[in-house]
């Protein structure tokens, strides 16, 4: 944006479990370039990059062998890192923002704010253990660890629906569209923090 600093960021983290590396631009187009080695998280990953608008770039090497939870929850933490980090002061960022999204037989809600406080409420039941060889309930474990290190208070509610890989998609992009809502640039508040406390960082 125009007279607007670069909102960009790259965070490695390196432990016994997982190598990873994420490079992010809010105020992209959505371009996503994504390999973590579950197949259905990259998927998912995918459709919170392009629905968000937020340039991705993840790669991470995980132990896979075992199982995909270190891999989804070390993904979330540098993912929400990187947010976190480009949005620095947050100045000037809408904040808040909510959707009910349908798709097919399925509507899921997110709601968010951007407050420098993480908290997550995740109201999602799966019916099955696994979508394709992903275990559902790693979706929460992303979710959380996302909303943690992003400073991000997200809610995310699934009214109903059948199809579990339909669940797990409206998940992903309901809470894009809101992120992609709530961090934009207000224009009647550019460089005004959006609180009466003057602070949005905890």
């Amino acid at each position: 944006m125009a007279g607007q600093a670069a909102r960009t960021a790259t965070v490695s983290r390196k432990t016994k479990e997982t190598d990873i590396s994420v490079e992010i631009n809010l105020d992209g187009t959505g371009k996503y370039d994504v390999s973590t080695g579950a197949g259905f998280f990259d998927h998912m990953l995918e459709q919170l990059s392009r629905h968000s608008l937020i340039d991705m770039t993840i790669r991470c090497k995980g132990d896979l062998h075992i199982d995909a939870h270190h891999t989804s929850e070390d993904v979330g933490i540098a993912l929400g890192q990187a947010v976190s980090n480009a949005l620095g002061d947050r100045a000037g960022i809408c904040r808040y923002a909510s959707l009910d999204l349908a798709m097919d037989e399925t509507l899921t809600r997110a709601a968010m704010d951007v407050s420098g406080r993480p908290y997550l409420i995740w109201q999602v039941v799966f019916s099955r253990d696994k979508v394709g060889e992903y275990d559902t309930e790693l979706f929460k474990e992303f979710f959380q660890a996302f909303a943690q290190n992003a400073g991000i208070t997200l809610h995310v509610t699934n009214h109903y629906g059948e199809n579990n890989h339909h669940i797990a998609e409206t998940c992903f992009k309901a809470v894009a569209r809101t992120l992609r809502a709530a961090i934009a640039i207000d224009p009647r508040q550019v460089g005004v923090i959006p609180s009466t406390k003057g602070s949005l960082n905890g």
